[in-house]
């Protein structure tokens, strides 16, 4: 978990700076990023946790449910931090900004893109969720792990989607009017993040047992969903138009 630790926290420094670089452009009160910053730790670490029991140890969890405490013994789910993070923002919004959730989820994908990123690194230098023997010239052998062969670093892979989504949703906020489109950047990330996981997982190792034998492995089941209602998103902000608001400074701030 050193490496895994090391990198989410520094994914979460970066975010958090280009969060305050946003929110000054949009001339926002920034006393909002303050507590929205410690909703999403709280959000992605829990929603991990979780995720990870609800869908790769329930029956395990169920047998030691202490356990589901000890996160220094490994098992976050991303697909869980996702939907942690969404509700953390319902309630966020509702109680800070009181503006949609869309609209805060279209702010707050953007950062947390090259988080995700830097978490996959954390992923690679622990020598976790990489995939099947290769005999591609840039396969790893994860000797750690007691391999002997050549596996597919399925961690990269994945970083480098996500890279792209971010150079992709950066332009897109900077460059263009999307932000104006509510649910639009939100959707984009859905669609590219959750498309690249469910293709890449064709090559991963399972992950728990009872992925033997499944045409699609737990991480693409959970993937789908995500894709559809990026898809369903992205149609709805275009349909829509876009959605304006009045700047929310503190009193005395300009």
């Amino acid at each position: 978990m050193r490496w895994y630790g090391l990198l989410f926290a520094i994914g979460f420094l970066f975010g958090y700076s280009h969060g305050e670089k946003m929110f000054k452009h949009e001339n926002i009160d920034p006393k909002w990023l303050e507590s929205l910053f410690i909703y999403l730790i709280v959000a992605t670490v829990v929603g991990a946790r979780l995720g990870h029991v609800l869908f790769y140890g329930w029956d395990y969890y169920l047998q030691h449910p202490i356990e589901i405490l000890f996160v220094w013994q490994g098992g976050l789910a991303s697909h869980g931090g996702v939907l942690g993070i969404i509700i953390a923002m319902i309630i966020w919004s509702k109680k800070v900004s009181k503006r949609s959730i869309l609209w805060v989820l279209d702010r707050v994908v953007v950062p947390s893109i090259l988080v995700a990123a830097l978490i996959r690194f954390g992923n690679l230098m622990n020598s976790e969720i990489y995939g099947v023997q290769t005999s591609l010239p840039w396969g790893f052998i994860f000797d750690r792990n007691h391999e002997t062969v050549a596996k597919h670093p399925t961690q990269i892979y994945e970083a480098l989607c996500y890279l792209l989504t971010f150079g992709v949703v950066q332009y897109m906020y900077w460059k263009t009017k999307a932000k104006d489109y509510q649910g639009l950047l939100f959707g984009v990330f859905f669609i590219m993040v959750f498309t690249a996981r469910f293709f890449v997982e064709f090559i991963k190792e399972v992950q728990e047992p009872f992925e033997n034998g499944m045409s699609l492995n737990m991480g693409q089941l959970l993937s789908i969903p995500f894709v559809l209602t990026g898809i369903t998103l992205v149609i709805l902000a275009i349909r829509k138009g876009p959605v304006y608001y009045q700047n929310m400074v503190s009193p005395g701030k300009k």
